[in-house]
């Protein structure tokens, strides 16, 4: 099995993927999501650098995920802050929903804010 790496037993099923090549084999239970886990059999599967993904995260090896609405981002343009990517139009500030791509922002409590509502709402007079 090329997941577990034992013996595949004679009449045991067996599950054989095409885009993997000839030369591999793997138990129904071991045919899984490299990231996550998934169990592959019967579904759509992917094979990408001698590993399995399911179709969440092979998109997720290719495309970036918008933090905000957790769709892949497929326009050339988005921004990265606070260690994740967002459509322009979803990292906004978390009091007023203003658009914070391209900004200066103040994090709160872990949350983006706006300067006018860090001043109004969060900085002490």
């Amino acid at each position: 099995c090329y997941h577990c790496n034992l013996n595949m037993k004679e009449g045991d099923p067996a599950v054989y993927a095409e885009r993997a090549g000839y030369d591999k084999l793997w138990h129904p239970g071991c045919f899984v999501c490299y990231t996550c886990g998934e169990l592959l059999v019967d579904m759509i599967y992917f094979w990408k650098n001698g590993n399995l993904y399911c179709g969440r995260h092979y998109c997720d090896s290719e495309r970036p995920r918008c933090a905000g609405c957790d769709e892949l981002i497929f326009s050339n343009e988005y921004t990265l802050a606070e260690g994740q990517n967002w459509h322009l139009k979803h990292f906004c500030c978390f009091d007023c929903d203003c658009v914070l791509a391209g900004i200066t922002y103040i994090t709160v409590n872990d949350k983006p804010v706006c300067k006018s509502c860090y001043m109004k709402n969060h900085a002490a007079v």
